[in-house]
């Protein structure tokens, strides 16, 4: 089954990565030959944007996520929001099911911020901002799906879409379950229907064939990839996962 897919256009867009903070180094990043080294982990943004006693609750998924979506949409209010994050905060879910493995009283505060849309709900009481919020997961395919629910929101009339996408390796004892070579990174993109030169592209996909490559367990995450296409310069990108071959293609 094919489909003729979505398109869209990126009119505003930021990243964030322990050691990639600023458009060059993430542009220098993208435009590097393969296979790019590894982001490492450690390190969070300052997220000054927000008011200490609310970023205080957040970990370096929530703060990565908070940073790109902060920067990218600025002062504009009353943008739906897309959250999109594969493993969202399995380290605090594992915290708190080891404390619950010992008998230790769970925190309220940590049990909140472990829920999938713990970050966008943080951002919209961060900034009184009662738009829509979707929080997405879906396995390898988590980018592309959270495409589509953007574009339907933009077929559905609003203006323009917030994607945040996020994600953090898995913590122990989840590591072992690694299909690709995980890594710390954060984006944001500022999505309008339409096509805009230059920041125009597309999302189409087919079920997968035999003829397809599998994942390989040393590639990027799909979504550092898609990020990576976004920056650079190439036509088209596929990318096999969930039972479906994703092509992402740039438009004139």
């Amino acid at each position: 089954m094919r489909t003729d897919g979505v398109r869209f256009s990126i009119v505003k867009h930021a990243a964030w990565a322990p050691g990639l903070e600023t458009p060059q180094q993430w542009q220098a990043w993208a435009q590097a030959d393969l296979p790019v080294a590894p982001i490492a982990a450690g390190g969070e943004p300052g997220v000054r944007m927000m008011a200490p006693l609310l970023r205080r609750r957040a970990g370096q998924l929530g703060k990565m996520a908070l940073e790109v979506a902060y920067t990218c949409l600025g002062e504009q209010r009353d943008i739906p929001l897309v959250f999109c994050s594969r493993h969202g905060e399995v380290a605090r879910a594992v915290e708190l099911l080891s404390a619950l493995v010992q008998g230790e009283p769970l925190s309220p505060t940590a049990f909140g911020m472990a829920v999938h849309n713990a970050s966008a709900g943080l951002f919209s009481i961060a900034r009184a901002d009662t738009a829509q919020q979707v929080a997405m997961a879906a396995g390898a395919a988590s980018v592309e799906a959270a495409v589509i629910e953007a574009c339907a929101l933009l077929a559905d009339g609003a203006a323009q879409v917030l994607l945040v996408v996020a994600d953090c390796p898995l913590p122990a004892p989840f590591e072992a379950f690694e299909d690709c070579l995980e890594q710390p990174h954060a984006f944001a993109w500022l999505l309008q229907a339409g096509d805009i030169p230059g920041a125009a592209f597309g999302l189409s996909w087919r079920a997968r064939g035999s003829a397809d490559a599998p994942p390989q367990a040393d590639a990027m995450p799909g979504s550092l990839a898609v990020q990576r296409f976004m920056l650079g310069g190439g036509g088209t990108l596929e990318h096999a996962a969930n039972r479906q071959c994703w092509r992402w293609s740039r438009h004139a």
